[in-house]
């Protein structure tokens, strides 16, 4: 995980640049965000914040919420902005961002309700609707089916044997990479696969969120679900959104009713297989990647490397992403 600020670094910015005195700052373990940290700000007036400090916002998301809430589309949490109006505050080499703190519980924690899905359903065909000025694409990321995953995947696994593990996490991860090997380099080649085939279409490219799984949803008290963690919004086909529908990214979103709701909100809408394929697959071969750079290659603290190492295998349980990554056939 990332190194951190002191509370008194932060509770002081606060202070400053915001005008938020905090009370009690606790830290949330929400996420499996290497580079990020989730704090709770509480104030004496019994206001609550919520605060996220990184190494790698993209301060471009925050011009990207500003367009989804000038269009309407109210399931987004805008930031707070400084006193001075800037939307973010600098320190060290860190980025905070504050939000107002919705109490809720996310979707890995909750199961959304068939309104809930239906309600998604509408929502992200909304987003995917959004024109973004020129000016503002330039800005932010565009799908080029880059295979710096499926490299990085390849050169982790032809470590094996120059690199001494000597912790648990390390030994027992290579040992379920081992037993798993077939799978993961099925799921390599066919993102290469499909890559290729999708250099040679020209599909629409709309604003996606990118990371929209169940952790990302945010369920209020008053059962409103929003969409949160727009740090890395991107231009690329709707399926690079649409493939979580369906594709059981912390073994749930896997039931076959979920995603008839889900698209009967969304709306009538042709589905290009080979996109959603690829993004399946794709995904899951980032993820392996991080997995492995964080539990095999760094000095992260037991803890962490337990977590990490709990994520990779949970992508090959039953009904899981890699199951159905294989399973799908476009």
């Amino acid at each position: 995980m990332m190194g951190s600020l002191s509370n008194k670094h932060i509770i002081d910015g606060l202070s400053a640049l915001y005008g938020i005195e905090v009370m009690e700052l606790t830290l949330l373990p929400l996420g499996a965000d290497i580079n990020a940290s989730v704090y709770r700000a509480e104030t004496m007036e019994q206001v609550s914040y919520f605060v996220k400090i990184s190494t790698s916002h993209n301060l471009n998301s925050i011009a990207i919420m500003d367009l989804l809430v000038k269009a309407g589309i109210d399931q987004i949490i805008p930031p707070v902005r400084t006193l001075h109006g800037p939307p973010t505050l600098q320190l060290d080499d860190f980025t905070v961002i504050v939000y107002p703190f919705i109490a809720g519980q996310d979707g890995f924690s909750r199961s959304l309700s068939d309104h809930q899905w239906l309600a998604l359903g509408k929502t992200l065909r909304n987003i995917h609707g959004v024109d973004v000025p020129q000016s503002l694409q330039q800005q932010i990321r565009s799908e080029t089916y880059s295979p710096k995953w499926r490299n990085t995947v390849r050169s982790l696994l032809s470590n094996e044997e120059t690199n001494h593990v000597d912790d648990e996490f390390a030994v027992k991860l290579w040992a379920f990479i081992n037993q798993n090997l077939a799978a993961i380099n099925r799921l390599v080649n066919r993102a290469e696969q499909l890559a290729h085939e999708l250099q040679n279409e020209t599909l629409e490219f709309v604003l996606c969120h990118s990371d929209i799984h169940g952790g990302n949803i945010l369920i209020d008290e008053a059962d409103k679900a929003y969409i949160v963690d727009w740090d890395d919004p991107i231009m690329a086909p709707k399926e690079r959104d649409l493939m979580f529908i369906g594709g059981g990214v912390g073994n749930i979103w896997n039931k076959p009713h979920e995603e008839k709701l889900f698209y009967e909100g969304y709306g009538k809408t042709e589905i290009n297989t080979t996109a959603l394929a690829y993004y399946r697959n794709e995904r899951i071969v980032e993820d392996i990647a991080e997995y492995m750079k964080e539990v095999l290659f760094t000095n992260a603290k037991s803890e962490d490397k337990f977590v990490m190492y709990n994520h990779f295998k949970d992508m090959f349980q039953p009904r899981g992403v890699v199951e159905i990554a294989h399973a799908y056939q476009n």
